[in-house]
Order: C-alpha cells, then structure tokens, then sequence
C-alpha cells in the first residue's frame, strides 16, 4: 500500500475528508511575492530600456544623450522605491517634495527629448497613483496624460503625435500602478495565508489538549474510583469485584479509542449512552442519580458536545463536590436540546488554584458556543449546583437563550434511578 492510499484509508476510517495538497511542480517552487516583484522590476527596466534606445537614436549631441542618461537613473531609483512594499507610507510633505523632484525630472528633459522621453512621463503618471489618495492621484493622473498633448503642437507636429503621447503615458502609467498593486496584494494574501497556518496550527493544538482534558479526565477519573471501589470489594464481596474490574478494562479500552480518535481529529459520543454511564459511575461513588431523559437522533456534533459536556460535569462533581444527590435531565423539545445537571455537596467558595487544574468549563463553553448553544453554571438558592447546555437539535436550528428555569417535562419520559 503507497501512503496516498493509507492517508484514504486513514481519512475514511476516522470520517474526514481527505484535504487534497497540489504537488511541488516546477512552475511553484518560487515563491509567488518573489515572482510578482521580479515581473514588476523587468517591466520597470524593461520601459527605462525604451528609453535608453530612444535616446541614443535621436541624433542629438553626445553632451545630450550623456545628460538623459544621467537623469533617467534618479528617476528609475524613485519609481523603484515608489513600488516597494511601505512606499506609500511616508508623510505628505515628504511623499510631495519627491513627487515634485520627480515631475521635474520628467517635464525639463522634455524639451530636448520630446517623443523620446514619453515613457517618463508614464513613470510620474504611475506614482501618482500610487502615493496619493484616489480623490487626488486620479486627476493628477489625467493631467499628465494630457499635458502630453502639448509638446508635440509645441514643435509643429500633427495631432496624432499628441495623442500618441497621451496614449503612452496613460497605458505606462496604469500598467506600473496595477503590476506594482498586484505585487503587493500577493505579497500580503502570502503573509496572510502564513499567518493563517500558524493559527491551524495553534488551533489544533488547543483542540487536541481540550479533546484529551475532556475526554481523558472523565476516564481517568471513572478508573480510578472504580479501582478504589475494587480494593474495597475483593475481601469480602469478589464476584462484585470482578464484576467492577470488567468496568475498569471497558473503560480503559474506551479510554485508548477516545485518544485515538482525538488525534485523528474526529470522534463521536452518544449522550444516551454517557448517561448510563455517569450513572453507573455515580452509584458506584455512593451518590443517588436521578436519570430524566427523552432524546431522538441528534446530529452527532451535536450529540458529541453533549456528550463531552456531560463527562466534564460528572469528572467535576466527583473531584470538586461531596455530593450525595445528582440529577441528569437530557429533553428534546421544540428542536432544542437540553442537558441539566445538578448536584448538591458543592462549595460555592471553592477555586482551585494548581497551575495545571484545567480549563473544563471554558473548554466546554467554546464548545456549545460553536454549535450554536450555550451553556450557563452556577450555584442556586439552595447551595445547588446547576449546570445547563442548550444547542439546537440539528445546526441549521436557531440557537435559544439558556436560562436557569426549570424545562416543561414532556409526556413519555423514561426515569432511571
């Protein structure tokens, strides 16, 4: 078997879809703000290039030619740092004063050059856009272009010359603006998908130490209360004994299946059965359960964050509580679920304080939080400890206010006890 085929099978067996990730190829080992700055630069030298080839084949003195060569170099290292990530960024005053220099550089050379030095033309044009508000580069933009209209009527030349500068200067300048924009909004989404990853990253780790609090904390804290439960037993009551042992192996089975299924990032845990087992776990502590339950089929997120609700409750009823009475109401009215537990023998004062005691509730609030549900703790009148979740039935349903009132009890219940 090749490991395409175990990721499928692995991706079928802990029910997830397989994420499909595009192969290293030739065309993408690059990375793409490397690839869209080296197409901005060549464009850059590309348009300078033009106007080098110009200036040298128009048959003006040397001194001339010297002289535009000279002043091009200033003006490609502007529009060089007009195009870097942050060029925008400078103060006005500042962001002014070089478009100033630049626009100079751009219209005194024309007078010699004319046609050749258009292309500059569209390099001021461009910077325009990029450094000044839209409600001001935009004009400033068309009255370039259209100051190019001049130099050729100046000179005598026909109108299409005029207009051909227009055309030039405009066309250079929105390509310098969208290739240096298009330079930057990848360099920002190649960021932002980094960052994006990290939080995936960060994401699953909280997930799987959540997934393992919740899951393992019941468990850990079942076996061992049914171990202590053992050592009481086998002087005088062993085929009870053995009886609590099978319990402890079931659980320590289901212990290792719930981790697994954990890494795998995906597990399902029925409510029901939760239930009797937070009943059985509870007699077995010497507390009286009294077991309230009407559910249909559940959506199994939803039924999972039930679940996982459930286990927390018991696992902090068991090591926070002296409790003697415990009551677990599970209804499903009107398209929402509803989970109650109480108990008593808890202390409203209590706050453990241990550097590593968990974060179970916070845990379980996230929870009910993303399926749509809440959940509400607290103590009551009494000195009883309540603790309710609320989450439609199905995801689509519309979640409801959790409230601490006691829910109607439909007809049809079962009781356990």
């Amino acid at each position: 078997m090749d490991s395409h085929d175990h990721m499928n099978r692995a991706d079928e067996s802990t029910g997830r879809r397989p994420v499909a990730v595009a192969p290293p190829t030739p065309g993408n080992r690059l990375p793409a703000p490397r690839i869209a700055r080296t197409i901005l630069i060549t464009a850059l030298l590309g348009y300078a290039l033009l106007t080098i080839t110009s200036i040298l084949t128009a048959g003006v003195s040397p001194t001339a030619e010297a002289t535009g060569l000279l002043l091009l170099l200033p003006i490609l290292a502007l529009q060089l740092l007009h195009s870097t990530p942050g060029g925008n960024q400078a103060p006005l005053p500042r962001t002014c004063l070089i478009l100033a220099l630049q626009a100079l550089l751009t219209y005194l050379p024309l007078i010699i050059f004319q046609a050749y030095w258009e292309t500059m033309a569209g390099y001021l044009a461009g910077s325009l856009l990029l450094l000044l508000p839209p409600r001001v580069s935009w004009p400033l933009y068309a009255t370039v272009g259209l100051s190019m209209l001049v130099p050729p009527l100046l000179t005598g030349r026909p109108l299409l010359d005029s207009i051909n500068f227009t055309h030039t200067t405009l066309l250079t300048g929105l390509v310098l603006y969208g290739l240096t924009r298009l330079a930057h909004l990848i360099t920002d989404l190649h960021t932002t998908r980094g960052e994006l990853a990290c939080q995936a990253v960060t994401g699953e780790r909280l997930r799987f130490a959540r997934d393992l609090h919740d899951l393992l904390g019941f468990s850990l804290s079942a076996i061992a209360l049914k171990t202590e439960l053992v050592h009481q037993l086998v002087p005088t009551q062993p085929d009870r004994a053995m009886k609590e042992i099978n319990e402890v192996l079931t659980l320590a089975g289901q212990s290792l299946t719930d981790v697994r299924r954990a890494a795998g990032g995906y597990r399902a845990i029925s409510l029901q059965q939760e239930i009797r087992t937070a009943q059985s776990m509870l007699q077995a502590a010497g507390i009286h359960v009294h077991v309230e339950m009407e559910l249909a089929t559940l959506s199994p997120h939803i039924d999972t964050a039930l679940a996982t609700t459930l286990r927390e409750a018991v696992t902090n009823l068991l090591r926070h509580s002296s409790a003697t009475h415990c009551r677990i109401r599970a209804v499903h009215h009107g398209g929402v679920v509803r989970l109650l537990i109480e108990n008593d023998g808890a202390d409203p004062g209590y706050r453990n304080t241990a550097p590593h005691s968990g974060n179970g509730l916070g845990n379980l609030q996230a929870r009910m939080t993303a399926i749509g549900g809440r959940l509400k703790t607290g103590h009551v009148k009494d000195g009883t400890f309540r603790l309710l979740a609320e989450a439609p039935a199905r995801p689509s349903d519309t979640p409801v206010e959790a409230t601490g009132a006691a829910v109607p009890a439909p007809a049809g219940r079962s009781h356990m006890s």
